[in-house]
């Protein structure tokens, strides 16, 4: 931008996308940014868990069963003897890894058969719809206990049918989005001058799809943090001895809840903080990223400050 006054060229900052998107989280949501902060402490606990813990979470301390928070075991220990602090934070882990990965591979499936059935159309999208209705009809833990108990238990497992199961649900959105962008003019055009599906698909129509895949990725994590708690607390889920929230609150929590209530409080706490956090950071991003979220005011509410002066000044 040009100053007229010192005839020196003035450059104008711009925020970047990022910073952008965190000024706006922080001004506009501030259950969002609690949330946030939520989601970052998790994926900082999941990732030094090693550094964090200070003790190995298999390491049987058999003098200190069951025993109370104290100076030395902070949260106390299970009926194994076992830290109750190293387990919730390997525990925390374990949500980072499979709530990312399997909200990863679902994201994947929703958007492959999402944006196929929504281009093609026609008798392949309804013999495939047909499909996603039957699946969507059925409970989704029934299934998923159905599928883990053919192939087996283990972190691989749970990823790769919790990634399935929930792709092929959240296809609908992605689906959706798919239509809207294919009725534009500019996809008309390329297949007017005879661009391949696959161009059309990757260049024309995914990129223009991408806000309402970030918004499903944002969502399906929290989902699948707590159906992978929900399948280890029935013994579906992690193997042991590695720790899980649902197995804690599960193994010896349930069993000896009468004689110690800590081993079922410190993982169910953790469960619900980072449900609710990640959730609420999910529930923020949708509204920021998704134009039609935003209604008819304008950014930061600009345009009804606007609106207001300009009646105040025609009174």
């Amino acid at each position: 931008m040009a100053d007229s006054s010192s005839g020196r060229v003035v450059e104008t900052k711009r925020h970047s996308a990022l910073v952008g998107f965190l000024i706006r989280l922080v001004k506009e949501k501030p259950l969002g940014t609690v949330g946030g902060v939520i989601t970052l402490l998790l994926l900082l606990t999941g990732i030094f868990a090693d550094v964090l813990v200070p003790y190995p979470y298999y390491e049987l301390h058999t003098a200190d069963i069951l025993a109370p928070p104290s100076a030395r075991f902070l949260m106390g220990t299970d009926f194994m003897g076992r830290d109750l602090l190293s387990r919730v934070i390997f525990g925390a882990r374990v949500s980072v890894i499979i709530g990312l990965s399997a909200s990863a591979m679902a994201t994947l499936v929703a958007t492959f058969i999402g944006i196929l059935c929504g281009y093609i159309g026609g008798k392949f999208d309804l013999v495939v719809q047909r499909f996603v209705d039957a699946v969507m009809c059925l409970p989704n833990l029934i299934i998923l206990i159905f599928i883990i108990s053919i192939v087996g238990a283990g972190i691989l497992q749970i990823i790769l049918v919790l990634g399935t199961v929930w792709g092929i649900g959240g296809s609908r959105l992605i689906r959706g989005a798919a239509i809207g962008v294919k009725e534009n003019v500019y996809v008309a055009a390329a297949v007017a001058i005879g661009c391949p599906t696959t161009r059309i698909l990757t260049r024309h129509i995914l990129p223009n799809i991408m806000a309402p895949i970030i918004i499903y990725f944002s969502t399906v994590v929290p989902g699948v943090i707590l159906t992978e708690a929900s399948l280890s607390f029935l013994g579906f889920g992690i193997p042991p001895p590695m720790p899980s929230w649902g197995s804690m609150l599960s193994l010896g929590g349930r069993k000896y809840m009468f004689l110690s209530q800590w081993p079922i409080i410190w993982p169910g706490l953790a469960l619900s903080i980072v449900v609710y956090g990640v959730n609420m950071f999910g529930d923020a991003v949708r509204d920021i990223l998704d134009p039609r979220l935003r209604g008819g005011v304008g950014r930061y509410g600009v345009g009804v400050k606007k609106e207001e002066k300009r009646n105040d000044s025609k009174k």
